[in-house]
């Protein structure tokens, strides 16, 4: 496979039968064109990055509908590419997935701190890969389709803006962070464990590490800052939003 010497593959653009454009930063080209290959047939578009620093530029110039991220790359690591990514405001709320080395769980851990909505360990499925674009996608339409507003304490969720304020100011969140604090709220009182937060917010069925879980909740309660208490914990069972 060409390479262009900006990282970009060459001729890896393919004419969508949708709107929804995702960039994938991946240095294996045998990886890159079975992605592009089943992509393609969703009717994605698809362009492929190779070095990490030319995948940032691309990024910030034109935000695409989700990143695919591969964590080992030359120019940019994919751990300092999702944390700039997720600073920067005209990046922050891209929907980011990392293609993570099986056997990686502190870059995994580390990707979810800084933001990643998911991961995807290697040696991986197309098929996998495609069902995980697209429930992030869904999560993020989902929201976008409501216009309800959330309130408990110092929390104010504008579901239809998709923005959180805590104490009247505007608190940054990934589209799974949303999601999920959205869940809870809208069931305040009520348990909800890890395997019911993995089916409902993330869409998994079976076999998913619930420390996804409890990564994004220790994330999520840092943001929610004062009210970061109204998340509680049950040892051994899940989480409750105290109204």
């Amino acid at each position: 496979m060409d390479l262009q010497q900006n990282g970009q593959v060459a001729g890896d653009t393919i004419q969508p039968r949708m709107t929804q454009r995702i960039v994938l930063v991946e240095d294996d080209s045998d990886i890159a064109e079975i992605l592009r290959v089943n992509l393609a047939r969703e009717g994605f578009t698809l362009d492929v990055f190779t070095r990490g620093d030319s995948a940032l530029a691309a990024i910030r110039s034109l935000p695409p509908d989700l990143v695919l991220l591969d964590l080992m790359l030359p120019g940019l690591d994919g751990l300092e590419l999702c944390r700039m990514l997720k600073r920067d405001p005209k990046t922050s709320a891209v929907p980011l997935i990392m293609l993570t080395a099986k056997g990686t769980e502190t870059d995994r851990i580390v990707g979810l701190e800084l933001g990643a909505d998911d991961y995807i360990a290697k040696p991986f499925s197309p098929r996998e890969v495609i069902l995980r674009i697209k429930s992030v996608l869904r999560r993020q339409a989902d929201e976008e389709k409501t216009g309800d507003v959330l309130r408990a304490g110092k929390i104010e969720m504008s579901l239809g803006s998709h923005t959180l304020k805590v104490e009247g100011d505007e608190v940054p969140l990934t589209a799974t962070e949303f999601k999920l604090l959205q869940f809870l709220m809208q069931r305040a009182g009520r348990v909800q464990t890890r395997m019911v937060l993995l089916t409902e917010v993330w869409a998994y069925s079976e076999g998913v590490d619930s420390r996804t879980v409890d990564t994004h909740v220790r994330r999520l309660r840092r943001k929610l800052g004062v009210d970061a208490d109204r998340i509680e914990t049950l040892v051994g069972v899940g989480y409750r939003f105290r109204p």
